[in-house]
Order: structure tokens, then sequence, then C-alpha cells
């Protein structure tokens, strides 16, 4: 092994030289000798075909990829391929036959962790060490790192270098082929003065365009939200010429007529008058925080060169001293700030349902789509998280932005995102902000769209996204700790669980679950497991046997039943029965959750809000959901409760969610939502182990 692989910081001179001249001469593909300067770097032999390929012409082995992502930055990928002689290796493995890492945020023991995984490791793990791997891993990730964008003393950035099929024989790392294209580096963008984020949640001030005086347009809605929400209309300034006052809040012509800057300036104008008006407020310095409200910027043909002239203007404003306005938007339904005290959605109060009555709010929703954000709280108004932040277009503050405030805001401990494509680079500072938020002790739940072609393509139609390749983002978000939904239902039952189980202690993968139907014990167990998360049925220790056992006598259902793990205590179980049953196996020291059906259509069971029987609702104190609150609030353990049934046990459900028990609507649902968040509840854990070692 030559000495640069003891250093895998140092830094190839001899490659550093050819990649200027490759530069200067105009092209883009790095020369033989180059390239055998970055091989010897990744302490590989040179090209050798004659000692690689087999007898038949084919050649099987593995492949080291550094490539440049638009959204990501640099990522370095290794997996296994096996190619006919002559062929390009300029292609990856299936989808589980190859990993790939951020250069930027990851180690070589990470990759080396995960590549472990692959059928490519398990071919050849007995021709190659792991201190082998994990050398040339150290430099792959340095020279990533080196020629990554914005690399000021890089004189390139390294577009692609994929090396392989690389064999291993005798000792040695012998790759077939090699090729690395490279380009020039462009300039940075001005970095964005985020902190004004606390502008646009918090504003002392803020002012409207776009009010009409008449009729019931988009701003004359947000202006009644605002007042509605109980923000002071005398700290509101509407630019209206010619009127006195909307609604009670005074009007003024221009905003040369500011007495001081805004904190947050709302526009709700038409398209084709955005760019003068940004233009205006940046020169006049009349804002801190802009709110960009109309569509069609940016996602129209004819819109996308303004825009884009737009973008740039707000860009040189960042460059000033005073660091120009951040811009939300455009296409944005608006915020809603509780801690700031306003609601600024153009969606009526009365299509939205009134949220739940929480004690403490500690969650943010970020979204892309509007539409998205106001269906999640329309279903499940249970959610009601302080935040909710509608990106648009991304004109300006991106989804790294907003992510990287809520990480640093104590009081949020769950952030949800919607994501439709991430601007250049912003990838990147998004894991980063994800892996910021979950060593602070945060959970982050991620929809991202554009699964498919079509989707993707629907989200640049929508706002203006590229959507990216959707199984490396996945992945990447995935290994900064983010919990990525497959679709909107598991956004929301993760979202809802991640909010719901925060305070709780998730010390491993073992379940119970407990119900008086045979169907969800079934369920129960039937869901523990998937592709990338597992729970495991915790075994029924002696102690917890004789207390279940003695519960079951008392009530007279220890002839009918057995105790097990899932355990079916009979539909002749009443309340009480399912509450002690579930205190028996949250106090099992081998039990780290619980899992309980709470069988509405059951006789024995209070679960109606009105019922013939006098005394026999919820509102009863023998009633499941007078009972099972306090048991779950005095535990440490995650405990699930599971209603599943239709329209007339909403009550049942409503009133338990309401007094802080996490409750589902079908078992298998709950279970697998459980799976989930626990592996990610784990996983963090072990981020945030390594973090301190």
């Amino acid at each position: 092994m030559n000495d640069m692989m003891t250093e895998p910081s140092a830094q190839p001179a001899m490659a550093l030289e050819h990649l200027e001249m490759v530069l200067e001469d105009g092209d883009d593909l790095l020369g033989s000798e180059a390239l055998a300067e970055v091989l010897q770097f990744l302490g590989m032999e040179s090209l050798a075909l004659s000692d690689a390929a087999s007898g038949d012409g084919r050649l099987d082995g593995w492949i080291l990829e550094v490539r440049h992502t638009r959204e990501f930055g640099m990522v370095v990928s290794a997996g296994w391929a096996g190619v006919a002689d002559g062929e390009q290796a300029d292609y990856f493995c299936p989808q589980g036959a190859s990993v790939s890492v951020l250069a930027a945020m990851s180690s070589a023991q990470e990759l080396l962790n995960l590549f472990r995984r692959t059928l490519g490791y398990r071919l050849m793990a007995e021709r190659v060490d792991d201190a082998q791997l994990e050398r040339i891993f150290a430099s792959a990730l340095a020279l990533a790192n080196r020629y990554a964008p914005g690399q000021p003393e890089a004189p390139a950035l390294i577009e692609r270098l994929c090396v392989g099929p690389i064999v291993a024989t005798e000792g040695r790392m012998v790759p077939y082929n090699a090729r690395c294209e490279v380009r020039a580096q462009k300039p940075a963008p001005a970095p964005r003065p985020i902190e004004k984020i606390g502008k646009l949640l918090h504003p002392a001030s803020i002012g409207l365009v776009g009010v009409s005086a008449s009729k019931m347009n988009f701003g004359r809605i947000i202006l009644k939200n605002l007042l509605g929400s109980g923000y002071d209309p005398d700290r509101m300034t509407i630019i209206r010429p010619g009127e006195e006052a909307i609604d009670g809040v005074r009007c003024i012509d221009s905003l040369d007529a500011l007495d001081r800057p805004l904190d947050l300036f709302i526009v709700a104008v038409g398209a084709e008058a955005v760019f003068d008006l940004v233009d205006e407020v940046i020169d006049k310095q009349a804002a801190e925080a802009v709110m960009l409200i109309p569509g069609g910027l940016g996602e129209t043909e004819a819109s996308r060169r303004p825009a884009e002239v737009m973008k740039q203007r707000i860009n040189a404003a960042h460059a000033s001293e005073a660091g120009g306005p951040v811009f939300l938007g455009g296409n944005c339904l608006g915020v809603v700030s509780h801690p700031g005290g306003y609601d600024s959605w153009f969606i009526p109060g009365e299509r939205l349902p009134k949220p739940q009555k929480k004690q403490r709010r500690h969650s943010a929703l970020i979204s892309q789509s509007g539409a998205f954000m106001i269906t999640r709280l329309s279903k499940n108004p249970w959610l009601d998280p302080a935040y909710m932040t509608a990106l648009g277009n991304q004109t300006d503050l991106t989804h790294g932005d907003m992510l990287t405030y809520y990480a640093d805001r104590d009081e949020i401990d769950t952030i949800g995102v919607y994501i439709e494509g991430f601007n250049e680079l912003d990838g990147l500072a998004f894991a980063q902000a994800v892996r910021r938020a979950v060593r602070k002790g945060k959970q982050v739940v991620v929809y991202k769209a554009g699964r498919t072609d079509a989707g993707a393509a629907a989200a640049r139609g929508h706002t203006a996204s590229e959507a990216g390749d959707y199984s490396l983002c996945e992945a990447l978000l995935s290994q900064a700790g983010a919990l990525v939904a497959r679709d909107f239902s598991e956004f929301d039952d993760l979202f809802y669980i991640a909010s719901a189980l925060h305070d709780k202690v998730v010390g491993g993968r073992r379940v119970a679950g407990v119900s008086g139907a045979g169907f969800e014990t079934v369920g129960i167990a039937d869901s523990i497991r998937r592709a990338d998360a597992h729970l495991e049925v915790a075994p029924v220790m002696p102690a917890t046997a004789k207390r279940l056992g003695q519960i079951l006598a008392a009530k007279r259902l220890d002839a009918l039943m057995e105790v097990r793990n899932p355990l079916d205590i009979n539909p002749g179980a009443d309340d009480e029965a399912h509450v002690e049953c579930t205190r028996v196996f949250a106090e099992a020291e081998n039990v780290d959750a619980v899992v309980v059906g709470l069988d509405p259509l059951s006789p024995m069971m209070r679960t109606l809000a009105s019922s013939r029987r006098a005394g026999f609702d919820l509102l009863s104190p023998e009633s499941v959901a007078q009972l099972l609150p306090p048991l779950v609030a005095s535990q440490h353990k995650p405990i699930i409760g599971v209603v599943d049934g239709g329209p007339l046990y909403d009550s049942l459900a409503e009133a338990l969610m309401d007094h802080g028990v996490c409750v589902f609507r079908t078992c298998e649902r709950a279970t697998a939502a459980l799976a989930r968040y626990t592996e990610s509840r784990l996983y963090a854990d072990f981020l945030r182990r390594a973090t301190r070692d």
C-alpha cells in the first residue's frame, strides 16, 4: 500500500496539476496520467485488464463512484457489478446491491458498515480485509470533499469518477476500468440570513399589499385571518392607495409612507406585479421578511426567466452588508405561527377544523405544498403544530433553511416536512439539519415527492421543483436520521406517533399486545416485521404471567383464555381488564412498548358517547376513556391504543387523544408505525452516542 493511504486527507498534488491543465484546455475528461494518479491516491494498482479478466471474458467485481449531485453535492457509492469484457463500467448495481453516503457528513467507517450489508461485500469478503476497504473509502471521501462544489481552493469540481469493476487479487485492488469527468467551479451564492426567519415567524409588525376594499379576495381573506387569530390591528399596515382603513386596519399609499421597516410584508398581488415590487422592497429596505403568495413565479415557461432574474436580485441583496430581506414563496399558502400570534393563510377559517387544545404545542410542519398541509390538518386536527409554514417555490428560503431554524428551537421536538424538490445543494443542507435536529433529541418525518417519473413531472409543474433521484434521496435522508414516509398515510401515522410519543423512552423492540378481539392479536403479531423495521414479541415472564392470570381469574375469564403474548382477553373483558392487562405488560422489565386494542364494539366496553344503559358511556369513571389516560401518563414506555370501529367511535378516539393517548384506528397501522418509529428512535440514540464517542 502506498504511503498516501496512511493520510487520506493528503491531496494528490500531481492529479491537482493535471486537473488544472484539463480545465485550461477546455476538456472535461481526465487524462490517463492524471487518472492514474487519482487511482494511486485511492490505493489501487494501475489499470490491468489481463490480471482481472476471467476465462469467459466476464468481470465480476465491485464499483467505487464519486459523483456530484445537484441537490446533495458529493456522494460516494460502492456496490457490486458483473460486466462483460469490453463494456464500460459506467453504471451501478440494482437497488439493494449498492450503498451511497454524503461525503460531507460521512466517515469511511460508516460507508464500510453500510457496504458490509451488500451482496458485493459477501462475494468479496474472503479476498479483501476491512482495513483495506476502509482506507480506500477514506481516500474516496477525502477526494470528494477536496473537489466539492463551493471549495474555492479547488480548481475543479469532480462531476463523476467511476472506478470498476475492481477485483481483489493477491491482496491488491485492481480496477478494470476508470473514468473521471470534471468541470470548473462556479461561485457560491451569498448565504441567506436565516436568522431573519425569526422576524417571519414572530413579527412585531405586518404589512399587506393586495387587500381589496370591496370584495373577498385572497388579500382580504388573509387580513380576516390575521385579525381572527388575534394579531393586533395597530401593528398592521395595508398598502392601498386612496383608502384610510380596511376592517379597522390603517392604509397607506405606498412603501414610501412607512415610518419604519416592517418585520413581515405579505404580498398578495398578481404575479405580474411581484417582480417590480420585490425590487422596491429591496431598494427601500422596507421589510426584514417577505411572504410571496402568488403562484406563476417560475412555474410557467413565460415566468421562468423573470423569476430567475428576481432570484439573482434577491441573492445580490443577501451579499450586501444588511443581508437584505428573506423571501418565503412564491406560490405560498402562508404561515400559521401560534407563538407569533398570527394566521396568514388564505383559507377561510370555516373550512378548517378547530385544533385540539393541547397543553403544549411542540411540533412544526414545513410543506412545499400548502394544500398538503391543510389536508393533513383537516384529517388530523389533533396534530395542531406550533408552526405551519408553506414554502411554495423556494424563491429564497428553502427546506434546509427552515429545518435549520427549527432544529435550534428548544420548544420544537417533532418536525414534519413535505418536499417536492430541493434547490441546488439544499438537499445537503437539509440532511445536515436533520442530523443536527436528531442529535438534539428531535424527530424529523419526511415525505419526498417524485417517486415516479410522472410524480417528478407533476412536481415541476406545481412548484417549479426538480424532484431528483428519489432512491438516493430516501437513502441519504434516512442515513441522516429522518423518518422517510413512502405515502401520505404513512406520513400522517409517523408524524402523529413521533409527536405523541416523543417524551416516552424507547428502550428496544420488544412489544406486547392486548385485545379482546382475536383478529387484533393476530394483526399485531403479523405487523411487527417489515423490510426496513421490525419489532419482537416479548416472551411472557413468570411474574408477568402470574399477574395476568390473577386479572383474568378476577374477571372470570381464566377458563376461556391462556396467558400469552399477544394476549386475547376475550370479548367478555371489560374496560378495567383492558387497562390492567396493559399495566402489567407495561411494568414488565422485558417489554418496551404495548399495543392495546380497545374493542369499541364489545357490549362490555363503555365506548359510546351516549348509551341506553345508564352510566355506560365515555363519561363513566369506569370507561376506558377515563382509565387509560392516567396509566399512559404514568408510564415512561410507549402505550398505543387501537380503536377499530366506524364513525360511532370517533368520540372515544378523540377523548383519548385529547388526554394524551396515542390512538390508531387499526392494529396493523399502529404496529407498523410503532415499528418504524422504534427503529428511528434507536438509530437516533446510536447517532447521539457516536457523537459523544
